[in-house]
């Protein structure tokens, strides 16, 4: 090649050329500790301590929820238990775990639905689902343990929760989201979607009532721009965060092996967060998925089980988010502010109760009604 050549290559200019060292693996990410990755997240808007701050989604938003408590966020609770309760019987009945006693929502259509419950103040019919002598409300049944005495019970104390669910969506300023799943179980007729498959918790499966349903990022996108639509035309300022839980799949209902299965769902719902933030100036992203799974020297962030989050890396995530989130205008060292935060129960063990009655430890340090699916394993 001639000097004149190698001049005109040197000069030649590039789109990548002079951007910034967060976009390069090589300055970013590469040889750096999980907690010195480079840039993961900017965020998109204040959260001002004095905010109300409403928290919903799948298992891993549990730890979310319980951080920004204790980093002294004003989180909302519009469903408080009764006075003078333990507050470990309390969190066993769904009290104190989410904004509302809503149990886990694992799927934007799950969300939407409610989010038409609670604004309409017209309570769904045909949603108690029994297990023996006992009813359970089909769209939170891991909420009452035991379940109620009647279906009557079910209806009257959903009237409860949905008027509890319109104040979280009326008068919070930013709604956090954690994206769980994609495979569900809905009524064929009514389109319902459930938090879990009937026949797990309670109910019973009917394959001529209800059918699988693998949701796609077209659908989980437009799901959640209708929530948004609904939802801002009664608060109109409301922002959302949104992340993407890391928790690999228990079960799959696919033919695929779980680990694949677990694979497709996560990229279509971080796939569908990204085309959300990308759309939309009040909708942000922060990057918990990605902090969990990245490839990080050293970076052991699941349990033997290779499901459950280890509680040093969730202090590792909310470091990051502390670092641009800090309550009470905190500042200093991002990790260590996480470290103060993290909640002495978040190590704690829980126990799941399956569809027989028996207990079957899961160890999820939070509660996950997808976790029971792991007892159906050591069928015949």
């Amino acid at each position: 090649m001639s000097t004149d050549a190698q001049s005109v290559t040197v000069r030649a200019r590039s789109p990548y050329r002079g951007r910034p060292g967060r976009t390069f693996w090589k300055t970013s990410i590469a040889g750096r500790d999980v907690t010195d990755l480079q840039g993961m997240y900017t965020k998109k808007f204040e959260i001002d301590p004095s905010s109300s701050v409403a928290t919903a989604g799948s298992c891993f938003a549990q730890h979310i929820s319980r951080y920004l408590r204790a980093a002294g966020y004003n989180v909302m609770d519009a469903e408080p238990g009764p006075a003078n309760v333990d507050p470990e019987l309390l969190r066993d009945h769904g009290y104190g775990v989410y904004s509302a006693r809503y149990g886990n929502i694992y799927f934007v259509r799950q969300l939407l639905q409610l989010a038409q419950e609670a604004l309409s103040g017209t309570v769904r019919e045909d949603i108690a689902w029994r297990r023996g002598d006992r009813w359970f409300d089909a769209l939170r049944p891991a909420v009452e343990p035991e379940g109620f005495a009647t279906a009557a019970q079910v209806e009257r104390q959903r009237a409860e929760h949905v008027a509890a669910v319109r104040s979280v969506l009326t008068d919070s300023d930013v709604l956090v989201f954690t994206l769980g799943l994609t495979e569900g179980w809905e009524d064929i007729e009514s389109g319902l979607v459930y938090p879990t498959a009937p026949g797990t918790i309670a109910g019973d499966y009917d394959p001529d009532r209800y059918r699988f349903h693998n949701f796609d990022v077209a659908e989980i996108v437009q799901d959640f721009t209708e929530f948004r639509t609904l939802v801002q035309s009664v608060n109109p300022g409301l922002k959302f965060l949104l992340t993407v839980s890391p928790v690999p799949l228990a079960a799959t209902a696919t033919d695929d092996n779980v680990l694949v299965a677990t694979t497709y769902s996560k990229a279509v719902l971080r796939a569908a967060a990204g085309k959300l933030a990308s759309e939309f100036d009040d909708i942000d992203y922060f990057p918990s998925y990605e902090i969990v799974t990245s490839h990080a020297p050293g970076n052991e962030p699941f349990d033997q089980t290779g499901r459950n989050v280890r509680p040093e890396t969730v202090e590792k995530v909310m470091a990051y988010f502390l670092s641009e989130h800090v309550a009470g205008g905190r500042g200093g060292d991002a990790e260590a502010s996480a470290a103060a935060a993290a909640p002495a129960s978040v190590s704690d063990p829980v126990v799941a109760k399956a569809q027989s009655g028996d207990y079957v430890a899961v160890d999820e340090r939070v509660f996950c009604e997808e976790a029971i699916l792991e007892a159906f394993a050591d069928e015949d």
